[in-house]
């Protein structure tokens, strides 16, 4: 399946068991999880839809993708 590439907006292959993301213009090659957790850091439309999940973040930092687990 063709999604957007985060890095390069360009179009990325979904693998359809959602194992990886690849992308053939900016070589991005990483598994879904750590595909969702880059969007999710890196645009805020997608870091304010996955805070309806956690509740209130008031007083609270995104934090570093390192912090992600």
């Amino acid at each position: 399946m063709k999604i957007k590439c985060p890095k390069c907006k360009g179009l990325a292959e979904l693998a359809s068991d959602f194992s990886f993301v690849k992308c053939g213009n900016c070589d991005l090659d990483m598994t879904y999880g750590e595909y969702v957790k880059f969007v999710a850091h890196n645009d805020v439309t997608y870091s304010d839809i996955l805070g309806d999940y956690t509740g209130t973040t008031a007083g609270q930092s995104a934090g570093t993708l390192d912090e992600w687990d």
